[in-house]
């Protein structure tokens, strides 16, 4: 069984940093496609960043420059980053991998794909 544990997450000024950490159990996470999302209030799922096994990353465009998704093997860890941070990067963010396939992926960008995912850390950027 796939288990996440996000932490990192809180309140920032336009222009703060927080870095978020994923602790997974039930998957490595050098085998399977991960990575984060958010939702923002009243928002749909917003793909963000993914690395796959080959350590190949994605970011979406209006992260690039900002956001850093790095991934510890052997600790089976992940983090983002998050730099500059903007009002705009106010949501609850997810970390998610494409393992425990169960019906439909989320897919966004190129190459990223999710079916399994934590319980999110809030992340609220103020002008």
């Amino acid at each position: 069984q796939v288990q996440f544990v996000e932490s990192g997450g809180g309140s920032v000024q336009s222009g703060g940093s927080l870095t978020l950490s994923c602790a997974a159990s039930g998957v490595p996470l050098d085998s399977f496609i991960v990575g984060w999302f958010r939702q923002a209030p009243g928002k749909g799922r917003e793909g963000v960043a993914c690395v796959d096994k080959d350590g190949d990353t994605n970011l979406i465009d209006s992260v690039k420059g900002r956001f850093t998704l790095s991934r510890d093997n052997a600790q089976n860890t992940m983090t983002l980053q998050m730099n500059n941070l903007k009002p705009e990067d106010t949501a609850v963010y997810y970390c998610a991998t494409e393992a425990s396939y169960i019906a439909s992926y989320f897919r966004f960008g190129p190459a990223c794909r999710f079916a399994s995912w934590g319980q999110g850390t809030q992340v609220t950027v103020s002008p």
